[in-house]
Formats: structure tokens, sequence, C-alpha cells
């Protein structure tokens, strides 16, 4: 989800999605600004709209140039890398001599819904930077976009922690689906997490040219709504040294069934490289390649259409092949999960958060619901097997006000899968690096619209961070913006949440095991990790094992 301030004409787009339950449908509807792409992209070439005076770069593959309006410099579309050959590494870009313009935003990666200009050559990136910046280099801030690795584009929304945080905001388009995680035996021992090299190759692109933006590259910040990217990015050991610190929001959902994405969140058994090279093959033979002397040039040459439609996606991630992260052995060598637990991780600070009704992901993340009490019997039952009767128990709808189902599963399934294994993850992580926990409490996001109450759903600070211009927000609203940027950005900075505008917030460590509560109006404080534990029922959640450490 994007809230985005940006430099030229704003539209609104109502995005809905429809949330299959078991007899009923919810429609979540979310409002959400986005820049329309420019005219310049379907206009012949050489008709890219001017830079602005002054903003010319040369950066280590060649010059570029870009916009400046409302404080900030724009640089949009710029390559990391060439376009890929499917199934392979990213290149090295050529250089080039003659000044690119930088005015345009580059291809949205294909994926299964409907996006503006999609295509294969999408390894591409946008710079914003404070349009009077000074002489000292600033903290970077890498974004990756959410979506579960299967959906999600790259927009230049960062004004706001630009202008009022005084970073270089830094944001990624990367292949995703059956494009960017395809394992298969053609491809060698190491194949799939294409993806994720898509991201690190940024991030090498980062620390080859932000210096020349005015950013520091030895301070860079990854973070974003693809908070499982980023897990991947601690575990993963060619990412060593691309990166300081990372902000993990929201980064535990899947659930034991009914599944919405594959399994590539922090806590789950990603697939072996002898699981996804099955899943490849058993794709081949979906598509009618199959036969093929030639099985991957025979992949290769289909319509990026029939790969998708054929393909996993959100909803039925085990359609086609794998469209998330697998442990190929070389971009990422264990689950997170493992690596977390065992301390095999890149040494960098990493804030991570979880919102505590998670369950409720918005418009792209739509979870079976239950509707009413038969509805709530079969989902608990159909989740939990023989655990059903002592999660009802624990978790009556008659404890909860109307709609009591719904509450009352959106709760169970929130504390199953995301709150206890994030607080599990909290205490792990934290006898290795420096950890900043939260919770996320705000049931208050404005920009959701939903017959059923959400609570505090999945990556609910996004909003506060990338705001709408066209919806104002309360005065509680405005002062949690407020405070949501001032630590994102004091982090970046620093290392360290606690910064001007924001309440004091200490490290989660062994002697010391507190979480932030996120809450609007100024009122965030911190909260024991046992209390939390109680809350959600960890002691019963933990004891049954539903997430246990991976063991590759």
């Amino acid at each position: 989800m994007k809230w985005m301030k940006k430099n030229t004409a704003l539209r609104t787009v109502m995005s809905t999605a429809g949330v299959i339950a078991a007899g009923g449908v919810l429609a979540i509807a979310v409002a959400v600004i986005t820049a329309p792409r420019a005219a310049a992209q379907t206009a012949a070439p050489g008709t890219r709209p001017a830079c602005s005076a002054g903003t010319l770069v040369q950066t280590a593959d060649g010059p570029v140039c870009g916009v400046t309006a409302n404080g900030v410099t724009s640089y949009l579309g710029l390559r990391f890398a060439p376009q890929p050959t499917r199934w392979a590494a990213p290149g090295p870009l050529t250089p080039w001599t003659a000044i690119f313009a930088a005015t345009v935003e580059g291809s949205a990666c294909p994926q299964p819904r409907a996006v503006a200009n999609p295509s294969e050559d999408c390894l591409n990136l946008d710079v914003q930077v404070p349009a009077n910046r000074g002489a000292d280099l600033l903290p970077v801030m890498l974004e990756i976009h959410g979506g579960g690795f299967v959906v999600g584009t790259a927009v230049a929304n960062g004004a706001n922690l630009v202008t009022n945080g005084n970073v270089v905001y830094v944001t990624i388009n990367y292949r995703l689906g059956i494009l960017g995680f395809m394992a298969h035996q053609g491809l060698g021992p190491n194949s799939g997490d294409y993806g994720l090299q898509d991201q690190q190759a940024a991030m090498r692109w980062v620390q080859r040219n932000v210096a020349q933006f005015g950013g520091d590259p030895g301070n860079v910040t990854i973070f974003g709504a693809g908070g499982a990217s980023v897990c991947a990015a601690v575990a993963s050991q060619t990412a060593n040294g691309l990166f300081q610190r990372g902000i993990s929001q929201s980064a535990f959902y899947n659930y034991k069934v009914n599944t919405i994405w594959s399994p590539g969140d922090c806590k789950s058994q990603l697939p072996t490289e002898a699981e996804a090279q099955q899943a490849g093959a058993t794709f081949a033979a979906k598509v009618g390649c199959g036969g093929a002397v030639d099985q991957v040039g025979c992949l290769r040459a289909l319509p990026v259409q029939t790969l998708i439609d054929n393909a996993g996606s959100i909803g039925n991630p085990t359609a086609g092949g794998t469209i998330g992260p697998t442990i190929n052995g070389t971009t990422l060598p264990m689950s997170p999960g493992k690596a977390f637990a065992t301390g095999q991780i890149n040494k960098v600070g990493l804030m991570i958060g979880v919102d505590r009704d998670e369950f409720n992901g918005g418009p792209i993340d739509p979870p079976f619901i239950a509707a009413n009490p038969a509805q709530y019997d079969a989902l608990v039952q159909q989740q939990f097997g023989p655990l059903a009767s002592k999660v009802m128990s624990l978790y009556p709808p008659s404890r909860f006000p109307k709609p009591s189902a719904f509450i009352a599963y959106r709760t169970i399934m929130a504390d199953s899968a995301s709150v206890c294994p994030a607080l599990a993850s909290f205490k792990r992580l934290a006898k290795y690096i420096p950890v900043h926990a939260w919770e996320g409490d705000n049931p208050d996001v404005p920009r959701v619209t939903t017959a059923w109450p959400t609570g505090s759903f999945h990556v609910a600070e996004s909003p506060f961070m990338f705001v709408n211009p066209a919806i104002a927000l309360d005065p509680n609203q405005m002062a949690f913006s407020a405070q949501v940027i001032a630590q994102w950005t004091g982090y970046a900075r620093t290392g360290d949440p606690t910064a001007e505008g924001a309440p004091a917030w200490s490290r989660y460590t062994e002697q010391s095991e507190v979480v932030m509560s996120l809450v609007p109006a100024g009122d965030s404080t911190h909260v024991p990790a046992s209390t939390l534990a109680m809350q959600h029922k960890c002691e019963f959640w933990d004891s049954v094992s539903l997430w246990p450490i991976p063991r590759e």
C-alpha cells in the first residue's frame, strides 16, 4: 500500500479487493494517492520532460539529471542493472556518456495484477533528495515495497521523509513471482532467489553512487512494507556490508492453511532447493515445456503473460513454480527463522515490529474471515485440527463484541501466526544484534473503509509516513504521523528511534525485554514483552510449536 505526496499532479485511486470467506465476501476499499505515470512514458522517444537546472549528477555509470519541486529533487527510473535474462542474476550496466533525463518513472515488473507500463526491463530505482541538502552526507533510506514477493511497484513517494527527516530516499523495483523466484535443475544447483539478487544489486548501486546524490553509503537503512525482504537481507551472506540497519514492518503473516502468500515471511520454513527445483519441473510440464530437450530454453521463449497466468499467485501460492524466496544455498543459506535463532546473520541494527491485528491485511492480503458462528467453527477446525477445541475455549466468541465471530477469529489468527512468532523473534535476535521492537496498537488508520472492524492491521504505520494530502488527518493522527516520521528517520540517522518529537525508545535486550506500543496522540509507551505475551496467549501458542525453528 502506498500513501504518498508527489511533486507532480496527484490523483486518487480507489482500490478494492474481495476477501474470500466461507460463504461471504469482505470488500476492503483503500484510498491511495499515487502519481500518474508521466505522459512521456507513452510518448515518442526524446520527449521526456526536461530536467531542472542544477540537478546534474555524474554516477559511476554515466551522467543523470532530475526534477526539483517543493523542496525535493527527484531522479526517476534510474537503472541499477540492464534488462535481465530470465532466471539469471542481474548483470552490470553498460556505461553511457549522454545525460540521462531521470524525469519519468521506470517500468514496473510484470505481476498478476494490472500495473502501468509493465516490462521485464524493470530493474530501476528512484532517488529523492532535499533540494538544499548542504555539504554533509545524509542518511540513506532504501524502501523495499510490499506485496509478498508477488505484486508491488516502486513509486517515488518519499517527500515527507526527505523534507521532514532530512534523508536521501531510494525506492526500487525487483523481479516478482515466477519471474523472480523460479528454480529449475536446468538453471544450476543454486537457482531461484533472483528477486532477492535484484534487491542486493540495487543496494550495491547505492554503495557505488549514492554519495554523488548527497547520501552516505556507510549509513544505509533498508525498510518498508517489504518486511520479509528486510529479514532475508539480514539472513543473506551476500548482503553483508550493503546496509547498516533494517526496519522490518509486519513480516510475520503466513498461516498453516488457507494461505494467501507463499511461505516467505520471517518465521516460515522456506522451500529447499530440491523442493523448488521439483516445483520448477512441474511448472515446466504445466506450460508445455516438460518434454523439451531444453526446458529452460522453452520456458524463456514463452510469453511473459503465459508464465504469470500459470504460476502461483496471491490466494493460490502453490498453483505453479516457486514465487517467493527459497533456500538456494548462496543468496539464502537457510530460512531467516533459523538464522535469527542461531545468530548466523549480518551484524546490523534491526528495528522490527508487528501490528496487533495482523490478520487483516488490506486490499492485497485478504484473509479468510468468519462472518458468522458457523464459519468461525469451520475455520478454526480447518486451521488447527486437533487443537481446535482448545483454541475455541481460549477465544470464545462470547468474550468478544459484535461482530463477535469475526473479531474472535481475527484475534486467533493474529496471535498465532503473527504476534507470538514476532515476540519470539525479538528475543532470539536480541542475543546477537541491537534490536528495537514495536507492536502497532493503532486501530485509527483513516484510509481503510470496510464493514468489519479490522483493528490495527498489516503495515498500519506506512500510511503515516506517506501521507495522502487529499485526506485530512485529525489532530491525534497528525501527531502520530509526525512521531512515526521522526522515529523512522531518526533510527536511520543514528540507530536509535528516540528522536526529537518522539518518545524515548529503549533497546530490546535480554535484561530489558521491552516493546514500544505505537499509538496516536503522543501516547506511545514501552510495554514489557511478558505483558504482550500474556495478552496474546503466547504461552499456549509457543507450547504447541506451530512455527518451530526451521531445520535446514
